[in-house]
């Protein structure tokens, strides 16, 4: 049978009982009179009110105006993206978009909604269901013209990443970060949504919190002199929370977040650890927002926020270019390092001398896209720009320092190269190691070679991974090194550190081990179950779903850790991924049939995902439908050509078929894809011997054992055929070789016994 890899997204004091997993307990009706609208603000803030109305928060998501849309739309015109054409025009007072919809031909639809502001303007249509569709044409209000924001990836009808798909649903994808107080209300019945919210656009309560109350209470007691009680200060890690919630890549546990509440309490983080999102040495990889990367920060280490170089209305920095480092940099103004940032840089640096002193420049009027020389200033090199969506340039918040060495061993983009594109990294390398020398061999450098090693599967990276957890100060890289320690959950070393990391004081390391213990938690290891069922109490969500889903076989409906996670599986359900995530949890618990529905599901959302063909197919093989595994397997391979594994499942899947020699030929392609896939070589040397080709079953077998040297089977499988082939001596020594690697092999040890018999 074939083996299921389903993923799911997502030691304290425990909580006697976790909160309900409502979405809200309130009527949408009941959570918008709590709120009071921006323009109550303005009477009494209308400073911080000016920078806000202004600013990219309130021109978020807003109805398309003429004033400001229709130079996107007027005069008309057509751009070619791919294989597609798309129109646009204004027809009636409407601003219309004609392009491929889900038919596949050209359809014209009417734009109801514009998201984002500069540097581009996205799209809004209606669907049937309560949905909104985002565009992928889209509107750059600068070079003013029509672009792809997915550049040249031409996605048709059909995919689940095509505009129309459920991957450009506003309602799941964009709604809660553009407005506020967004409660999704799909219903799964009818394939629908009710989508509500407090405010269109990020509004000033999308910050403060509802604040009916407080405009009240300032009504009655505004003038006495006492504190307001309705209005609670909040902390420096709770403002740092509240932005995280829109710039994060997370899973959403709750579908509901107010501000001042517990990020980990609410949401998943995607975060570092291994390569699907962020680079080795915490580079974002993909489009991760800033959150997790600051948070893995020396910044973030130091106690810094996002209101230390924010303004928090008009959301720019409070200084521009170098000036805002140099606040904390500078000689005499905290315990940071000092920095001169032309002999630091050895760049020009604009408004500085040579001596790294500020010369007379006029900041109200500096703008570092105007200024020709910018290699010297400090974002550069520390916060590198990557474009996401064709026109949008953002900053990596981590902080990291461009390190050429790890480009050149690993691959990972470094700063100097992403500017000067003209140069090797040799060159870049050579002018690093002249200008800072022993300083790069540092903490950092060795961080990112480890968590390289390990996310390439190198094994000789647990031991070093595991002492940089043990000595680690920052959480967030102790979860990291929980994250790229997961795919060794089963050694036991490893086991116990992270079980130890259950106990942490911080939720995210929790959260993180109880997730990397998935794994290991599938065994019957008691200890391991043990904490995990402890963890159910947590305080946190987060730490609670994730311990949840790795106790998912154990767990019955009904019981309160059992309705947290259907809570949130559910939540996703109008998604593939929530799909198979349901689906992974009815066959955890045994039913094959139900199972297999969500993952149909899943398939009809997302024709064109691998990972839920490989699933159908593990269903369809517990179900004992071969065929039906082997066509979902020939799916997954056609869609991913390069991935070994589905390969590889694809033999099994032939095997349990009756189709001895489509299973060899799968088997040799896996090990073409993936010469050291030890399983794929053991399968290929069983097929070959049963085909009566016994030398070739041999190489196979040898070639197993030297991918794998801990495994049995492998040299047992090699005896057996020796003695088919009459080589006693041989059969006798793999024979030995198997025993002396699991002593309690009885099938290995009486081959054994029959052979030194002779």
């Amino acid at each position: 049978m074939l083996v299921g890899l389903a993923a799911v997204i997502f030691g304290c004091k425990p909580a006697a009982q976790p909160p309900p997993p409502t979405e809200t307990s309130l009527s949408p009706a009941a959570v918008r009179s709590a709120y009071a609208g921006s323009i109550t603000c303005q009477k009494c803030h209308e400073s911080e009110y000016e920078l806000w109305s202004k600013s990219h928060h309130a021109l978020a998501e807003r109805p398309v105006q003429p004033q400001m849309d229709q130079a996107a739309f007027a005069p008309p015109r057509s751009f070619q993206h791919g294989s597609q054409t798309t129109e646009v025009a204004m027809a009636q007072g409407r601003f219309q978009v004609k392009t491929p919809g889900l038919s596949g031909h050209a359809e014209t639809f009417a734009v109801e909604r514009v998201i984002g502001h500069d540097p581009l303007r996205q799209f809004l249509v209606a669907f049937p269901g309560g949905r909104l569709q985002t565009l992928e044409a889209s509107y750059d209000p600068n070079a003013k013209n029509w672009f792809d924001s997915f550049g040249n990836d031409d996605r048709k009808p059909g995919e689940w990443g095509h505009w129309t798909g459920r991957g450009m649903n506003w309602n799941m994808m964009c709604a809660v970060c553009h407005n506020t107080r967004v409660l999704k209300n799909y219903d799964a019945a009818s394939d629908s949504y009710h989508t509500t919210m407090a405010e269109p656009t990020v509004s000033c309560e999308a910050c403060h919190g509802p604040l009916k109350a407080h405009n009240t209470w300032q009504v009655k007691f505004g003038k006495s002199g006492q504190p307001d009680p309705t209005v609670a200060k909040l902390s420096r890690a709770q403002i740092v929370d509240y932005c995280g919630t829109c710039h994060s890549r997370r899973s959403d546990l709750t579908g509901d977040f107010l501000p001042g509440e517990n990020f980990q309490d609410r949401y998943n983080l995607e975060m570092a650890g291994t390569e699907d999102y962020y680079y080795s040495d915490g580079q974002i990889r993909d489009e991760d927002y800033e959150y997790a990367s600051f948070l893995g920060s020396r910044m973030h280490a130091r106690g810094v926020y996002c209101l230390d170089c924010h303004n928090p209305h008009s959301y720019k920095t409070i200084l521009p270019g170098n000036w805002l480092c140099l606040r904390c940099h500078a000689v005499g103004s905290t315990n940071a390092p000092v920095i001169n940032p032309v002999t630091h840089s050895h760049h020009q640096v604009f408004g500085f001398d040579t001596n790294g002193q500020p010369v007379n420049v006029d900041l109200t009027t500096y703008n570092s896209k105007t200024v020709k020389e910018t290699g010297g200033e400090c974002v550069n090199c520390h916060m590198p720009q990557t474009v996401y969506m064709q026109r949008h340039w953002r900053h990596d918040h981590g902080f990291t320092s461009p390190d050429p060495l790890l480009t050149k061993q690993f691959g990972i983009p470094n700063a100097c190269n992403r500017c000067h594109q003209d140069k090797t990294t040799d060159w870049a390398l050579e002018a690093n190691e002249k200008w800072y020398g022993a300083k790069l061999d540092g903490p950092r450098r060795q961080r990112a070679q480890i968590f390289a090693r390990a996310n390439a599967g190198d094994a000789s990276a647990v031991t070093p991974l595991l002492e940089w957890l043990r000595h680690e100060e920052q959480p967030y890289w102790q979860a990291a090194a929980e994250n790229a320690l997961a795919a060794w959950s089963a050694d036991a070393r490893v086991t116990d550190a992270l079980l130890e990391k259950l106990a942490s004081t911080n939720a995210l390391v929790r959260t993180k081990a109880a997730q990397a213990l998935d794994a290991a938690a599938q065994g019957n290891e008691a200890k391991i179950k043990d904490a995990l069922r402890g963890a159910l109490r947590d305080p946190i969500r987060s730490v609670r779903l994730a311990a949840a889903w790795a106790l998912r076989a154990e767990l019955k409906p009904g019981d309160p850790a059992a309705v947290e996670l259907e809570f949130f599986l559910n939540l996703n359900a109008d998604q593939p991924g929530g799909q198979m995530q349901l689906g992974g949890l009815e066959f955890s618990r045994g039913q094959a049939e139900a199972a297999l529905k969500h993952y149909q599901t899943a398939a009809k959302w997302d024709a064109f995902s691998a990972p839920i063909q490989h699933e159908l197919a593990v269903v369809y093989s517990s179900l004992n439908r071969p065929q039906e595994a082997v066509k979902a397997l020939q799916s997954a391979v056609q869609l991913a050509p390069n991935e070994a594994q589905y390969q590889f499942e694809l033999g099994l899947a032939w095997n349990e078929a009756g189709d001895l020699a489509q299973a060899q030929s799968a088997f040799e392609a896996a090990v073409k894809l993936s010469p050291n896939h030890a399983r794929a070589w053991y399968n290929l040397g069983l097929a070959r011997a049963a085909a009566g080709q016994l030398p070739a079953a041999v190489e196979a077998l040898l070639r197993a054992e030297s991918a794998d040297a801990t495994d049995a089977r492998a040299p047992f499988a090699r005896a057996t055929i020796l003695v088919r082939q009459g080589k006693l001596a041989d059969a006798q020594a793999a024979a030995q070789r198997a025993v002396e690697l699991q002593p309690d092999f009885p099938s290995a040890r009486e081959l054994l016994r029959q052979l030194s018999a002779r």
